[in-house]
C-alpha cells in the first residue's frame, strides 16, 4: 500500500501536469509519421531505417514501461516523474539537432526510455491527488487530452514538416518540458509503492526477447529470412520471452506477475489492446507514406486528411464513456474493434495509385469511429480488472502491451508491404500496402474477438475484502 506524503498541490495541478506530460509521450507515437517522406529525402535510407525512426521509441517504450513504473514505487513517483520529463526533453532535442539517420534513431530510443519512466507514473499521480469521488472525470480528461495527441499528431507533424522544417516535431517538446519540470516539483505530492525489489531479471528478459523479434523483423525483408543473424534474433527473441514468462509465473516479485492473466477481463482487454495497436499503428505508418508519396499531398494535407480517423475521438470518446456506463466497457470496446477492423478492410478495398478522397472518406470515418469506441472505456476496463494496489502494475502492464502492439504492427506490416511491393513506383507501393491493410484489418477483428471472451458485469468475481467493487471503479473511471 503506499504511503502517500502530504500533498503541495491540489488535484488540478496534478490533472494539468501529468495531462501535458502523457500529451508529449502520446504525440511522439504518431507525430514521426506524416515527416517520414521528408525525413527520408534528407537522410536517405531505406524501409527498415524509417521503421527504427519510430520503433525505436515505441520499443524502448514498451520494453520499459513497467520497470519505469517499479521504480517510482520504489524511489518516489514524483522523484521518477521529473526524471523523466528531463530525459524525454533532453532527447527530443537531441533528435531535432541530429546530423544523421543513425544519430535520430538513438535519440528516438533516448525519448523512448524518458517516456517510459514518465507515463506509466501520470496515472499512479493523478489516483493519488485526486478525491476518488471525482477521479472519473479526472480519468476522463486525462484519457481525453492523451486523444487529442493521437488525434493530431500526424496533422501537427505534416503542419510544421511542411511551413518549418521536420526538425520542429522534436523541438516543440522542448518548451513543454521545460516548464513542467518546475510545476512537478512544487505541485505534485510524493508518493511510494510498496518497496519491492527492482525486478532486473525481468526487464532484461523482456527487453532482450522484445528486441530480438522486432529486429528481426525490420531487417529481415532487408538481408533475407534466412540469414543467419536474423535466425538467431527471432528465436532468440521468443526464448527470451519464453523465459520471461517463466519469470513472471515463478519469480517472488515479477514486473508482470503472470497470475493477472488468469482473470479473464484483464487476459482480454490486454490482447485485445496489443492486437488493436499492431493492426492500427502498422497501418497508418504506411498510409501516411501512401497519401504523400502516391497520392501526391503535402505532408498538412496528409494530416489534415487523417483527421477523420484520428480526430474522431474528440466527438464520439464521450458517447463511448456513456455508453460503457449504461451497459458495460465489453460491448463498446467489442464494437469499437469490429469497426475499426471494417475500416481497414475497406481501405484495403478501395486502395489504388489514384484512389480519390471520397472513396477514402468512409473507411476513415468508420476507423476513427471504431478507434474512438475502443479508447474511452479499454483504460476503465483494465484499471476495473485487478484490486486497486495493483492497478500501477496494471496500468504499466496494458500501456507496454499497446506499445509492444505497435512496434510489433510496423515491423510485421512493412515485412509484408516489402515483400508485396516497395517504393519504385505508384503501383508498386500499392501492391504492397493492400496485403498488409488486410493483415492490419484481420489483426483488429481477432482484437474484437478477444474483447468478447472477456466476462461481462455480470459474470465478475466479488472483489477482495478491501478493495472497491468492479462494477464501482468501471462506473467511476468511465464516467
Amino acid at each position: 500500500m503506499s504511503q502517500q506524503k502530504e500533498r503541495r498541490g491540489g488535484a488540478v495541478w496534478a490533472l494539468v501536469i501529468t495531462s501535458v506530460a502523457g500529451f508529449m509521450a502520446a504525440l511522439d507515437n504518431l507525430v514521426v509519421t506524416t515527416a517520414l517522406p521528408s525525413i527520408r529525402e534528407d537522410f536517405g535510407g531505406g524501409l527498415d531505417d524509417l521503421e527504427w525512426t519510430v520503433s525505436a521509441y515505441t520499443l524502448t517504450f514498451a520494453v520499459l514501461l513497467m520497470f519505469g513504473a517499479a521504480l517510482g514505487d520504489r524511489f518516489g513517483r514524483r522523484r521518477l516523474f521529473i526524471v523523466g520529463i528531463a530525459v524525454f526533453t533532453g532527447a527530443s532535442a537531441a533528435a531535432a539537432m541530429a546530423p544523421g539517420i543513425d544519430s535520430l534513431i538513438a535519440a528516438r530510443a533516448v525519448q523512448g526510455v524518458g517516456a517510459a519512466i514518465m507515463m506509466p507514473l501520470t496515472l499512479t499521480l493523478l489516483t493519488a491527488a485526486v478525491p476518488a469521488a471525482k477521479r472519473g472525470m479526472a480519468y476522463g480528461i486525462w484519457g481525453a487530452v492523451n486523444g487529442l495527441a493521437v488525434a493530431s499528431g500526424p496533422l501537427i507533424g505534416g503542419s510544421l514538416t511542411e511551413h518549418l522544417s521536420w526538425q520542429w516535431i522534436f523541438w516543440l517538446n522542448v518548451p513543454l518540458g521545460l516548464a513542467l519540470l518546475p510545476l512537478a516539483r512544487m505541485r505534485l505530492s510524493e508518493s511510494f509503492g510498496s518497496g519491492a525489489p527492482l525486478d532486473i531479471r525481468g526487464t532484461l528478459l523482456a527487453s532482450g526477447g522484445l528486441f530480438g523479434i522486432v529486429y528481426g523483423l525490420v531487417r529481415a525483408p532487408v538481408v533475407g529470412w534466412t540469414d543467419g543473424v536474423i535466425l538467431l534474433a527471432l528465436i532468440g527473441g521468443a526464448a527470451l520471452l519464453v523465459g520471461f514468462v517463466l519469470h513472471g509465473v515463478h519469480a517472488k516479485n515479477p514486473m508482470l506477475p503472470m497470475r493477472l492473466f488468469r482473470n479473464r477481463a484483464f487476459a482480454g482487454i490486454n490482447a485485445a489492446s496489443l492486437l488493436m495497436f499492431l493492426g492500427m499503428f502498422g497501418s497508418i505508418f504506411l498510409l501516411s507514406q501512401y497519401m504523400q508519396g502516391v497520392l501526391g499531398y503535402s505532408p498538412t494535407e496528409a494530416g489534415l486528411r487523417m483527421l477523420p480517423w484520428t480526430g474522431m475521438p474528440m466527438i464520439v470518446a464521450p458517447i463511448a464513456g456513456y455508453l460503457s456506463d449504461r451497459i458495460g466497457g465489453r460491448p463498446v470496446v467489442a464494437v469499437g474493434l469490429f469497426l475499426q477492423a471494417v475500416g481497414l478492410g475497406w481501405f484495403a478495398l478501395v486502395v489504388e495509385s489514384d484512389t480519390s478522397y471520397t472513396a477514402q472518406l468512409p473507411a476513415l470515418i468508420i476507423s476513427g469511429i471504431g478507434m474512438s469506441l475502443f479508447f474511452a472505456p479499454a483504460s476503465s476496463l483494465v484499471m476495473s480488472s485487478v484490486r486497486q494496489q495493483e492497478q500501477g502494475i496494471a496500468s504499466g502492464a496494458n500501456n507496454a502491451l499497446r506499445e509492444v502492439g505497435g512496434a510489433l504492427g510496423i515491423a510485421v506490416m512493412a515485412s509484408i508491404f516489402a515483400a508485396q511491393g516497395g517504393y519504385e513506383t505508384p503501383q508498386t507501393f500499392v501492391d504492397g500496402l493492400r496485403p498488409a491493410l488486410w493483415v492490419g484489418s484481420a489483426a483488429v477483428a481477432v482484437a474484437g474477438a478477444a474483447a468478447l471472451c472477456m466476462p461481462g458485469r455480470r459474470g465478475r468475481t466479488a472483489p477482495e475484502e478491501g478493495v472497491e467493487a468492479p462494477e464501482r471503479v468501471l462506473e467511476t473511471v468511465s464516467s
